[in-house]
């Protein structure tokens, strides 16, 4: 079964950096579609980074471009999310999704989260 852990989060003071991990069991992250996303409380569920079959292929909102950054590290099945001249609208709790071709259909599978909270 497919198991996406995140970890990295913490409390950061505005204007800090944190790097966000998220590993996989019986899934290799370096070949499947992998994403970031982030709920506040009281918000709907937002993309922050997505990145392609390909490490060139990424995208970002407009929110988030320019602070943070996708990455993945093959040999260690694993995907970061470095966060950079943090917000306060940046607090969240914060999953990563592959998207895995399963028989005939796409399917999302998601970690438990990892939370971030970004203040003085």
């Amino acid at each position: 079964q497919v198991q996406l852990v995140e970890s990295g989060g913490g409390l950061v003071e505005p204007g800090g950096s944190l790097t966000l991990s998220c590993t996989a069991s019986e899934l290799p992250l370096s070949t499947n579609p992998v994403s970031w996303y982030r709920r506040a409380p009281g918000k709907e569920r937002e993309l922050v980074a997505h990145m392609g079959f390909t490490d060139d292929s990424t995208n970002y909102p407009d929110s988030v471009k320019g602070r943070f950054t996708i990455s993945r590290d093959s040999a260690k099945n694993a995907v970061y999310l470095q966060m950079n001249s943090l917000k306060s609208e940046d607090t969240a709790m914060y999953f990563c999704s592959v998207n895995v071709f399963v028989a005939t259909e796409w399917v999302d599978y998601w970690g438990q989260g990892t939370q971030v909270t970004v203040s003085s």
